[in-house]
C-alpha cells in the first residue's frame, strides 16, 4: 500500500485546458501534486468556503485570460491506470476539500470559484514500467521548461510555489488574530462547536461571532461568498443562535432616506434662488449674506478722539482753514440762521507723512464728535457690488451717530478719473465712487456727516468728487518750513532727554523738505543711537548720525578700504565742496564732508539748501549753471590729480544729475538762446504709465529740433565742466590741504571748511 501511495504522488506532466475556449498549456507533474497534496490547515486558513468534492475528483477553478463567459470547474483526474484501491486510497487521502485561495498560495495561482473560465487538468497515467526515481528526474528536467510557460499563462513564477507559507505559520497567524477572525477561522470554530451566537450586519458584509466563553470576534464575509444557505444550515445544525443588527429603526431609516434623496435636493433647487432674488440686496448689510460680504469691521469707529490741534505742529495754515469746520460742528445754528450750509466734505492734499490723518483726528477731537476712519483701498474687493455696499454701510452707521466725521485715507485708490480703465468697460472701482458721490450729495442727503479725505494725488481725482457739494474745500497740507520743523521737533522731543548742546533750530535747518513723519523718525533714531551708546541724553552727534542714517544709510565701518581708495574718495568729495564754496552763484552752504562709507556711497558732501528757494520753487539760471559745475567738481578733481586715464566710475550718479538738469533747462525752462522760449515736453497724463510727465514723456518736436536740444545740453555741460576745472586748478594747494585734513579726521564740517578757505586766501568765482 505504501508503494502504491508513493506512486500516486509521482505524476507525469499533464495538460491544463480551458473548457470555454479550448486553449491548453502543459504543466509539470510537480504542479499537479502541489495542487492535490496541499495540507488541510492552510486550506482552512485561506478564508474561502470549500468546493464540493467527490471520491474520484477535485474541483478547481483557475484564472485565465479567457473572454468567453462560463461557470464551470476544472477537474483533476487521478491516473486511470492505477489500481482502484490505489485511486480510492489517493482520493480518500484528499477527501478534505481544496479551497481556491489555498491552491493559489501553493502554486502561485489565484483560484476563485466565481471566475468565468475553467480549466480541466488532465494527468496522463503513469506507465507501469516507470519507476519513481526516473519519474522525479524527468519532472526536474521538464519543470524548468514549464516555468516560462506557466509565467506567461498565469502571470506567476515558480518561486511562488516554493515560498508558500507552511501550515504552522498559517495557524500561528490565524491564532494571533484574536480581535478579528478570518472567515476560515470562523468556519473552523463553528465546526468545532465553540461559537454560541452570530449577529450579521444589515449589509451582509460582516458579522460578530460570540464564543461560548463570551469573547466577541468580528468576521468579514468575502464579497463573492455572501451569506449562503450552506452557512445558515451549518449554523442551525451546530445550534448557533443567529440575528441581524438592524441599527436604526426601519421606519426612521426610510424617513431619512426620503429626506436626503428627495426633500433636500428640492429645498436647495427652489429655496436658494428664492432666498437670493426675493430681497432687494441679498449681499447688503441687511441681506442674508450681509455678515459675510458686507465688510463689517473694515472701518474703525472712535466715539471720541483725544487728539487736539495743539498736538499738530508745522501746518498752521491748514489748521486755520479747518478751524472753521470745527466751529460748524460746534455751533451749527450760528451758520444755519444766516442761511449758510455746512460743508459736505474737505479734501486734504499733501505729500505722504505731512500730517493729514492727524489733522482729521484733531478736527474730530476739537469738535467732540465721533470719528469714523477707513482706507479707500478697503472698499474694493473681488465681489461685484461689495465696494458700493460698504460705502452704504459706512454712511448708514455715520448717520446714526450724526453729527460726526468720516475720514477716507488715500482717496485716489477709488476716486480716480472714471473711464480711464483698460478697455473702458464697467469697473468695480467706478461703482464704488458712484455710490460715494450719491451718499455725499444725493437725493437723501447726509445732514450732520462731514467727509474728510486725504490724498497725495489730487490731480488724478474724478472731477465729480472735487466739485462744490461734494468736497467743497481743498486744504493743502504741505511740507513744513523751518519754523514748522522746529515746532514739530519740539512736539516729538517731549518725553526724550536732550543734551543742553542740542539746537533744534539747527537741526531744523539741516532737514529741509522733511515732513512731520520724517522728523518723528529722526528723533526716534537719535534716541535709539543714544541708548546704544549708553548716553544719559541725546546729543548733537546722535542727531547728526541719525540724519545721515535716514538720508543716506548707516555707516559701513566694517568695510575694508585701502589708502589709495581713501585718497581717491577724498579728492572727489573735496572737489565738490571747493567748487560749491568758490562759486558765488551757488549759495547753498556746505554742511559736512566725509569719506566714511555710508550705504552705497563711498563718501558724501552735505549741503544746506536755501529755505526760501525750496519754499518758492524758483531757481535762477545762474544757480542752475553753478549747480552743474558743483556736480562735476568730483570728476574734475579726479582728472586733475590722477590723470584722464585713471578717472573712475565714481561720478556716474553726478553725470545723471547733470544731464537731467541740463535737459530740463533746455526743454522745459527755456534757458537756451538757440532753442528759445519753448516747452518741448508734453504735460499730458499717460494713464497706463501712471503719471503726468512720467516715464512715457518725450519732447514733442521735429528731429531737427531734437538734435538742436542735444547740442545745447552738451554745451551747457561742457561750460560747467570748464568752470569747475578752472576753480580747482587755480586753488590746487587748497585742494591738497582739504584732502589732507579729510584723510586725518575722515569728516569735516562746514565751519572747518570755511576756515581752510580763508586761510588759503582763495578767490571767489562768479
Amino acid at each position: 500500500m505504501a508503494s502504491t501511495a508513493a506512486a500516486s504522488h509521482a505524476m507525469l506532466p499533464g495538460n491544463l485546458s480551458c473548457a470555454p475556449c479550448s486553449s491548453s498549456r502543459s504543466v509539470s507533474g510537480a504542479t499537479l501534486n502541489a495542487i492535490l497534496d496541499f495540507p488541510r490547515p492552510l486550506r482552512l486558513a485561506s478564508g474561502l468556503s470549500p468546493l464540493p468534492s467527490s471520491p474520484s475528483s477535485q474541483l478547481l477553478s483557475l484564472r485565465h485570460n479567457c473572454r468567453r463567459p462560463s461557470v464551470s470547474a476544472a477537474r483533476v483526474e487521478p491516473p486511470s491506470t492505477l489500481p482502484a484501491s490505489a485511486a480510492s486510497a489517493k482520493c480518500n487521502a484528499r477527501q478534505l476539500p481544496l479551497t481556491a485561495a489555498a491552491a493559489a498560495a501553493a502554486v502561485g495561482l489565484l483560484l476563485l470559484p466565481s471566475l468565468p473560465a475553467a480549466y480541466a487538468v488532465d494527468a496522463p497515467p503513469v506507465p507501469p514500467s516507470t519507476s519513481l526515481p526516473e519519474t522525479v528526474a524527468a519532472e526536474k528536467s521538464q519543470q524548468q521548461q514549464q516555468q516560462q510557460g506557466l509565467q506567461g499563462f498565469f502571470g506567476l513564477t515558480a518561486p511562488d510555489v516554493v515560498n508558500a507559507p507552511s501550515s504552522a505559520e498559517a495557524e500561528a497567524q490565524a491564532e494571533a488574530e484574536e480581535g478579528e477572525w478570518r472567515y476560515s477561522r470562523f468556519l473552523t470554530e463553528v465546526d468545532a462547536g465553540k461559537v454560541a451566537s452570530v449577529e450579521f450586519s444589515t449589509t451582509g458584509k460582516s458579522l460578530i461571532a460570540t464564543t461560548k466563553g463570551g469573547d466577541e470576534h468580528r468576521v468579514m464575509i468575502p464579497t463573492f461568498q455572501g451569506v449562503s444557505t450552506d452557512l445558515a444550515d451549518t449554523l442551525a445544525r451546530k445550534g448557533v443562535e443567529t440575528g441581524v443588527d438592524a441599527g436604526l429603526d426601519p421606519k426612521v431609516a426610510l424617513a431619512l432616506e426620503i429626506v436626503f434623496d428627495t426633500v433636500l435636493p428640492l429645498l436647495i433647487a427652489f429655496g436658494l434662488p428664492f432666498l437670493l432674488f426675493n430681497q432687494a440686496n441679498p449681499f447688503g448689510p441687511n441681506g442674508p449674506f450681509g455678515s459675510f460680504l458686507s465688510g463689517k469691521g473694515k472701518f474703525q469707529e472712535e466715539p471720541e478722539t483725544t487728539v487736539r490741534f495743539d498736538d499738530v505742529a508745522g501746518v498752521d495754515q491748514a489748521k486755520l482753514e479747518l478751524q472753521e469746520m470745527v466751529d460748524f460742528l460746534r455751533n451749527p445754528s450760528k451758520y444755519t440762521d444766516l442761511g449758510a450750509k455746512i460743508p459736505k466734505g474737505c479734501l486734504l492734499a499733501g505729500p505722504p507723512g505731512s500730517g493729514k490723518t492727524l489733522l482729521a483726528r484733531a478736527v474730530a477731537g476739537e469738535a467732540g464728535v465721533p470719528f469714523f476712519s477707513i482706507a479707500a483701498s478697503e472698499f474694493v474687493e473681488i465681489f461685484v457690488g461689495l465696494g458700493a455696499s460698504r460705502v452704504r454701510e459706512l454712511f448708514e452707521k455715520a448717520k446714526s451717530k450724526a453729527p460726526c466725521i468720516i475720514f477716507i485715507d488715500e482717496l485716489d485708490a477709488v476716486g480716480r478719473q472714471r473711464g480711464g480703465g483698460m478697455g473702458g468697460g464697467n469697473d468695480e472701482r467706478e461703482q464704488t465712487i458712484n455710490q460715494l458721490l450719491t451718499e455725499m450729495d444725493g437725493f437723501q442727503g447726509n445732514t450732520g456727516v462731514i467727509v474728510l479725505a486725504a490724498t497725495n494725488r489730487p490731480d488724478v481725482l474724478d472731477a465729480a468728487l472735487t466739485r462744490p457739494g461734494r468736497f467743497d474745500r481743498q486744504v493743502v497740507v504741505d511740507r513744513p518750513d523751518v519754523k514748522g520743523r522746529v515746532k514739530i521737533l519740539e512736539v516729538h522731543s517731549r518725553g526724550k532727554r536732550l543734551d543742553a548742546s542740542v539746537d533744534l533750530e539747527k537741526v531744523a535747518r539741516r532737514t529741509p523738505g522733511f515732513t512731520g513723519a520724517d522728523l518723528q523718525n529722526l528723533m526716534n533714531e537719535a534716541a535709539i543711537l543714544a541708548a546704544r551708546k549708553d548716553r544719559p541724553a541725546i546729543t548733537s552727534d546722535e542727531l547728526s548720525d541719525a540724519l545721515e542714517r535716514i538720508t543716506i544709510g548707516p555707516e559701513r565701518r566694517a568695510a575694508v578700504v585701502s589708502l589709495e581708495k581713501q585718497r581717491l574718495v577724498a579728492y572727489h568729495e573735496a572737489g565738490h565742496a571747493l567748487v560749491a564754496s568758490l562759486l558765488s552763484a551757488f549759495d547753498d552752504p556746505v554742511e559736512k564732508v566725509t569719506i566714511v562709507p555710508r550705504g552705497p556711497a563711498g563718501g558724501l558732501t552735505f549741503f544746506a539748501p536755501s529755505e526760501e528757494r525750496l519754499e518758492s520753487g524758483l531757481y535762477s539760471r545762474a544757480y542752475l549753471e553753478a549747480q552743474l559745475a558743483v556736480a562735476l567738481g568730483g570728476r574734475v578733481a579726479e582728472e586733475i590729480i590722477f590723470g584722464q586715464e585713471m578717472v573712475t566710475t565714481g561720478a556716474s550718479n553726478d553725470l545723471q544729475q547733470v544731464t537731467s538738469i541740463a535737459r530740463r533747462m533746455v526743454e522745459q525752462w527755456g534757458f537756451s538762446s538757440a532753442v528759445g522760449q519753448l516747452a518741448l515736453v508734453s504735460g499730458r497724463a499717460n494713464n497706463f504709465l501712471g503719471g503726468r510727465g512720467g516715464a512715457g514723456s518725450e519732447a514733442e518736436c521735429s528731429q531737427q529740433t531734437k538734435l538742436m536740444v542735444d547740442g545745447e545740453v552738451r554745451r551747457l555741460v561742457n561750460t560747467a565742466y570748464r568752470k569747475a576745472k578752472s576753480a580747482l586748478e587755480e586753488n590746487i594747494g587748497l585742494l591738497h590741504r582739504v584732502v589732507e585734513v579729510l584723510l586725518e579726521k575722515e569728516s569735516i564740517n562746514g565751519e572747518e571748511l570755511q576756515a581752510l578757505i580763508l586761510e588759503s586766501k582763495a578767490s571767489i568765482y562768479t
